[in-house]
C-alpha cells in the first residue's frame, strides 16, 4: 500500500481532478466543434404562441433573389436537434449542389439542443407531454423564409428521421396545403385523424431490422420515451397514402439489400424503400450517437428522395 502524507495527497487529488477537468472540457469542446462544423450558422429564433422555438437555416451562396428556390425541412429524430440533423442527413451539402434552402427545426423540450421531440401524435418525450401545435411552428418558420427569401412554394418539401419521420407523416396529413412532397425516414404513421387536403407526393424509407420503429409495426424493442406506443406498420403507412394518391399498379425491383416499391399513381407519386438486415438509420448518411445502428451504403436516402421530388415536380 502507497503511503502519501496528508499534504502531498490533497496536493495529488487537485492536480488528478484539474487534469481530468480539462480533459471533460477539451472531449465536450472536441464533440461541440464536430457539430458547429456541420451547420456554421446559428441558431434562429421565432416566437409561435408563447413559446420561443428555434431552427437552423442554410442558405446556400448561389441562391440569388431574384429566382425562387425550393425549401427543404429537415426535422431530427426524438431527443436530438437541429444540428444532429444535419449531420445525419447531409442535407447542407445537398443544398449548396443542388441550390435549395434547407432548414433544420429544433423540437421542444427542457433544454435549448437536448433531449428535443416532436409531438407527432402518439410520440414523443415533452412535446407530447405538453401537447405542443409543432405543425404549427414548421408553418411558421416557412412563412418566416418566405418572408426573406424567394421560396418557390410549388417546390417545399419535409422530411424526417425517426420520432421526425412520425411527424413528417403529420405534416402530411395537416399541413398539404404547405408542402409539395414528403419523405419519411424511420418513421410510423401513427397521426389520426389524418386528412390531407390534398395528395402529396410520398417516398417512405425503412429499414426491416428497425427495432425503435418496427417495420411491421407494434411496440418498439428499444424504447427510451417515457410514453408507451403501439406503432402502426410501414404496410399501414404505404395502403393509406397509395388510397390517397390514387395509386393502383406496382412495380417492384431490388438490388442487394435495397427494395424499391413503385407505384403507378392517378394523383401524386408513391414510392417505399425498404433495406434488409437495416436498424434505426438513415440510410446513407451518418450515425446520430456512437451506439447507433450504422446506415446503409447501398442508397442514399438524400439524395433519391431529392430526385423522387424533383421528378414528382417534372411530371406536373
Amino acid at each position: 500500500m502507497l503511503c502519501v502524507p496528508g499534504s502531498a495527497y490533497l496536493l495529488f487529488m487537485r492536480l488528478l481532478a484539474r487534469s481530468l477537468i480539462v480533459f471533460l472540457a477539451f472531449h465536450s469542446i472536441g464533440c461541440l466543434l464536430a457539430l458547429r462544423k456541420i451547420t456554421q450558422e446559428s441558431a434562429i429564433e421565432i416566437k409561435v404562441g408563447p413559446d420561443t422555438r428555434r431552427y437552423i437555416l442554410h442558405v446556400p451562396k448561389s441562391y440569388q433573389s431574384s429566382r425562387p428556390v425550393p425549401l427543404v425541412v429537415v426535422l431530427h429524430g426524438g431527443g436530438g436537434n437541429g444540428r444532429i440533423g444535419a449531420s445525419m442527413s447531409g442535407f447542407t451539402k445537398k443544398s449548396d449542389e443542388e441550390g435549395f434552402i434547407v432548414v433544420y427545426p429544433f423540437g421542444w423540450g427542457r433544454f435549448d439542443e437536448t433531449l428535443l421531440t416532436w409531438n407527432a401524435g402518439n410520440c414523443c418525450g415533452k412535446a407530447l407531454t405538453d401537447n405542443k401545435d409543432d405543425v404549427a411552428f414548421i408553418r411558421a418558420v416557412v412563412q418566416n423564409i418566405k418572408g426573406q427569401y424567394a421560396v418557390d412554394s410549388s417546390r417545399v418539401y419535409a422530411t424526417g428521421m425517426s420520432n421526425g419521420g412520425m411527424m413528417t407523416h403529420r405534416l402530411a396529413c395537416e399541413a398539404a396545403d404547405v408542402f409539395t412532397g414528403v419523405a419519411p425516414v424511420s418513421g410510423a404513421l401513427n397521426f389520426e385523424p389524418c386528412k390531407p387536403s390534398r395528395p402529396i407526393p410520398m417516398v417512405i424509407f425503412h429499414g426491416r431490422d428497425d427495432q425503435h420503429v418496427l417495420y411491421e409495426g407494434g411496440e418498439p424493442h428499444k424504447n427510451p420515451d417515457s410514453h408507451k406506443r403501439t406503432d402502426r406498420s410501414v404496410a399501414f403507412a404505404v395502403g393509406f397514402w397509395k388510397n390517397q394518391n390514387g395509386c393502383k399498379d406496382v412495380i417492384v425491383t431490388k438490388s442487394g439489400k435495397v427494395e424499391h416499391t413503385h407505384f403507378v399513381c392517378d394523383r401524386a407519386p408513391l414510392d417505399l424503400y425498404s433495406i434488409d438486415d437495416e436498424g434505426h438509420t438513415w440510410p446513407g448518411g451518418e450515425k446520430g450517437r456512437l451506439t447507433a445502428d450504422e446506415p446503409s451504403r447501398e442508397i442514399s436516402a438524400t439524395n433519391v428522395m431529392w430526385q423522387f421530388w424533383a421528378d414528382s415536380h417534372k411530371a406536373n
